[in-house]
Order: structure tokens, then C-alpha cells, then sequence
């Protein structure tokens, strides 16, 4: 990735983290968070990995609701990001702490098959 692509997803990342962790309190999701966006190279699109814990929702039911609220999520990066065009937001589920979770538990129950 360019630098000037990380610089633009950074800005957007920032942008986009309290809009979401508060739609994301507001749908009971939990705690959503923002792990990474990577922007094309032609800067036209944002795919923003979202990590969600704790909601009453399931993280694909919050996807699908902020699917359906991006063209608002991409107003707020129109304005407070200055590019000459807004790029189009992908979300995506990261699972990474569910896999490193999962990961632990195995290497811990085999410690415990050793002893």
C-alpha cells in the first residue's frame, strides 16, 4: 500500500471510529471497533474491517445495518476527509480475536492433555 493510500485510510479510520462505535451502542451491538481500512489504489473504495463484542445483535445483523447506513457513514468521510471524490465503504466482519480466542483454548487444552 502507497503512502498516501494508509495516509487516507488513517484519516478515515478516525473519522469513521466514534460514528460507529455510537451506531453501534445505539443497535445494542456492543463494542465495535474499527481494526483497519484499506483504501484501493485508485482511492475510490474503503473496505473497513469491524471487530464487534459483547451486543445482543450478531455481528452479521450490526454488518447489515450499517450496510444500510453507509451512504450516511460516507457523508461523514465526505466531509471531514478532503479527497476530490468520497470513496464507497465496504464493511467487513474481522474475526481475528475470535481466531487468536479459539487459537489459546486449543494450546491450553493441550498443556492440560500433557500434564
Amino acid at each position: 500500500m502507497s503512502i498516501r493510500q494508509e495516509r487516507v485510510a488513517s484519516e478515515v479510520q478516525k473519522v469513521l471510529s466514534e460514528p460507529i462505535s455510537e451506531f453501534a451502542r445505539l443497535n445494542q451491538a456492543g463494542l465495535a471497533t474499527i481494526t483497519s481500512v484499506r483504501m484501493s489504489p485508485d482511492l475510490q473504495y474503503a473496505n473497513v474491517y469491524i471487530s464487534v463484542f459483547g451486543g445482543k445483535i450478531s455481528p452479521q445483523t450490526f454488518l447489515n445495518l450499517l450496510e444500510q447506513e453507509k451512504s450516511n457513514f460516507r457523508q461523514i468521510v465526505g466531509a471531514k476527509v478532503r479527497l476530490r471524490l468520497t470513496p464507497e465503504l465496504r464493511f467487513f466482519y474481522d474475526d481475528t480475536f475470535e481466531k487468536i480466542e479459539r487459537i489459546e483454548k486449543i494450546l491450553s487444552s493441550e498443556k492440560k492433555n500433557k500434564k
